[in-house]
Order: structure tokens, then C-alpha cells, then sequence
């Protein structure tokens, strides 16, 4: 009988954003692996995180939700104090909580380029620091950056693509920092994935600009929150036991394909 070899079972991780889209289908891979979970989710976004926690259960494994604003230091605190609090160990987290908001440079207030950095980059900074009070030494994390700002640039989207790109800042910084602990910090950059974000017509491509990016993404496709989720388990697990600081492209071959 083969046994796992990558080190998650009997874990914790801690996921924000994770009622939705990729951080959804991560709490789930990680139930898979024998790895238990604590996610976030925002009430107003829409998304039942208790179909999260069923489809956990449902693979024999334990995650609890919890209301979080990442905005909100105390809130971020208290969200990683129940891993500790309900399962006594802190193994892993992943920063998925963001927000995709379309404004041109002449629309672009202060006040919507500090909402956008605030959650998208100061956000994963709250999740990294409560983490890391309460994380076992050997620990992981993860990021989620994105081919706009950590590859590309978009237009209308420059707040955006400013709080992703930093990012790689941040986890390059961190990894450094944290490496005594042995702990690892990576950032994943995800290329065009169908989710609740990328479907979103007004503010992302939307449905029908999706599909059309099949045809510019050497895979012929768009990815899936799981084949992104994927990468991440990877990046959290002992088989990526000497990887941090580092950028970890999922995208089909989207950038490296030579323009036509």
C-alpha cells in the first residue's frame, strides 16, 4: 500500500479568501492530503463557505470558516488564533483573500488605489505576520500574485497589477527573513484560471473574454482553480522542501509564447 511522502498529513492550514475559487479547491486538496484547514471569507461576496467545509468533511478532514476582513488587523489576528485555538498548530498559509476593481488612471482616486493595495498587498502582510507568530518552525506560505503586474501589465488596472507585483517583494523579503525558522515563503502567479474573479464581466474578462484567450494560450485553454490549487499544495509541501523566494508561473505558456 503506498503511503503519502509529502508531509501535509496532520497539518493545519490557514487560507483566506477561501469560501471561493482557487482557496476553495486548495481546502479540499489539502483534505485530500490528510491536512486540515481554517478559511475566510467575506459575508458579503456572495459565496457559501459551508459547501467548503462539507466538501472537506466529505474527504474525512476538518476546516472551519470564519468571517475576516483582511483590512482589519484584529480581524486577520483573530482568524489565525482558531488554528490555534481549535486544532493547537499552525503548519501552513496561503494569502487568496483579494479584490479585482477596473478604474482607469483619470478615474483613480488615492482613496481606490489605497482600498486596492490595502487588501490586495497590506492584506497578505496581516495574514503573513499573525501567521507567523503562530507558526511551527518548518512552516510554509504562499501568496497569489498574478501574470498582471507579476508578468504583464493591464491597463485600467493599475492598482491592481501594483499590489500583485509587490507581492513578490514582500516573499522574497519574508523568505529571507523567516529562513532561520525554516520557514518557506514562494508566490504563486496565476495566468488566465476560471473562477468567480476572472468570470466577473465588468471588472475581469468575463465569460466570453476567457474563452477568446484560448486561443493565444499555448495549452488551448484557461487553467482551473484546482490545477492553480495544485501548484500550491506543491509549493507548501515537503516535496518543495529547499524552494522559497521564489515566483512559480501557472499559466498554460501564456508568457513564454512568442507574439503571432
Amino acid at each position: 500500500m503506498l503511503t503519502r511522502d509529502d508531509g501535509l498529513e496532520g497539518k493545519v492550514a490557514l487560507i483566506s479568501g477561501g469560501s471561493s475559487g482557487i482557496g476553495a479547491s486548495l481546502a479540499v486538496l489539502y483534505a485530500k492530503a490528510g491536512c486540515d484547514s481554517v478559511i475566510s471569507y467575506i459575508e458579503s461576496d456572495g459565496h457559501d463557505p459551508q459547501e467548503v467545509v462539507k466538501a472537506v468533511e466529505a474527504e474525512g478532514r476538518r476546516c472551519i470558516a470564519v468571517a475576516c476582513d483582511v483590512s482589519s488587523a484584529e480581524e486577520v489576528d483573530n482568524f489565525a488564533q482558531v488554528a490555534i485555538d481549535e486544532f493547537g498548530r499552525l503548519d501552513i498559509a496561503v494569502a487568496m483573500a483579494g479584490i479585482l476593481r477596473k478604474a482607469s488612471l483619470e478615474e483613480m482616486t488615492d482613496e481606490r488605489f489605497n482600498d486596492m493595495l490595502d487588501i490586495d498587498l497590506v492584506g497578505v502582510l496581516r495574514l503573513f505576520r499573525s501567521a507567523a507568530a503562530r507558526m511551527n518552525n518548518g512552516g510554509a506560505m504562499v501568496a497569489a500574485s498574478s501574470i498582471a503586474g507579476g508578468h504583464y501589465g493591464w491597463g485600467e488596472h493599475l492598482h491592481y497589477a501594483a499590489a500583485k507585483s509587490g507581492l513578490q517583494g514582500l516573499c522574497r523579503s519574508l523568505a529571507v527573513e523567516l529562513a532561520p525558522r525554516q520557514i518557506r515563503v514562494n508566490t504563486i502567479i496565476p495566468g488566465l484560471i476560471e473562477s468567480p474573479q476572472s468570470l466577473d464581466g465588468q471588472n475581469s474578462l468575463g465569460k466570453e473574454g476567457l474563452e477568446a484567450a484560448s486561443s493565444y494560450i499555448p495549452w488551448g485553454r484557461v487553467g482551473t482553480t484546482e490545477e492553480c490549487a495544485r501548484a500550491i499544495r506543491f509549493l507548501t509541501s515537503d516535496d518543495s522542501s529547499f524552494v522559497t523566494g521564489q515566483q512559480l508561473i501557472v499559466d498554460g505558456g501564456q508568457t513564454v509564447r512568442w507574439p503571432s
